[in-house]
């Protein structure tokens, strides 16, 4: 395998055993807070999905445990699957969400850089909560091109960005850390609006729009973007 064509390997991405997918489910699901910061998440995640046009079929990847599954699956005339690096994120998701929403996803596990599936596969790549994972430009361009590939139409995703009190305050927490020669926070990214949005003109996309999970406050940005 050449250089060019090689997976990158995302360390995280090794601890999501069987006990590990499950306490993920749990954390989202265990607090008031919690409850609050997954209602908000998913309430933007359904704004963004309008921007796209409403696709008609959908390939949520990273799935983890189904947390979106509920608000993708409300269109009933919807096609959807789930994918996941983790056959056992993909085990909890079909175990945790109501039989009548798991039996819609038809489910495979994959990795989001090397998608087993032929060009122009689902009209949409519904991505949450990876790309913040990946501090590289050259694999969040790798990646973005394979959604171009795999996308007939849009791709939604989420980062962290910077233009906002939170990305700040982290900023200063890192160069703290530095100054008193303690490493800096791993796999978890800041990316500058400017250049993820480069990134995805250089993926060949067009910029739709964004979903500020709180605008000036948090790092969390949704954006929907489609092909040229």
């Amino acid at each position: 395998m050449t250089e060019e064509n090689k997976v990158p390997v995302l360390e995280f991405s090794k601890k999501y055993s069987a006990g590990h997918s499950q306490q993920y489910y749990e954390k989202h699901t265990r607090g008031f807070w919690r409850n609050l910061s997954n209602y908000r998440e998913i309430g933007i995640a359904r704004r963004a999905l309008k921007m796209a046009g409403n696709p008609q079929s959908v390939l949520d990847l990273p799935c983890g445990a189904g947390r979106f599954w509920d608000m993708l699956a409300e269109d009933l005339n919807r096609k959807l699957y789930g994918s996941d690096n983790s056959e056992h994120m993909l085990e909890v998701a079909k175990a945790v969400r109501v039989p009548e929403v798991a039996s819609r996803f038809e489910t495979f596990q994959a990795s989001a850089f090397d998608i087993p599936k032929k060009d122009n596969f689902v009209d949409s790549i519904f991505c949450m909560r990876l790309l913040h994972h990946i501090g590289k430009h050259e694999d969040r361009l790798k990646m973005l091109k394979e959604f171009h590939r795999v996308a007939k139409d849009t791709v939604i995703f989420s980062l962290w960005v910077d233009g906002n009190y939170k990305a700040i305050k982290r900023r200063k927490l890192d160069a703290r850390r530095r100054a008193e020669g303690k490493p800096a926070y791993q796999n978890r990214f800041i990316v500058p609006r400017q250049l993820i949005e480069s990134e995805c003109r250089e993926a060949g996309f067009d910029i739709v729009g964004h979903v500020d999970f709180l605008k000036f406050y948090a790092m969390w940005r949704i954006y929907v973007v489609s092909k040229k």
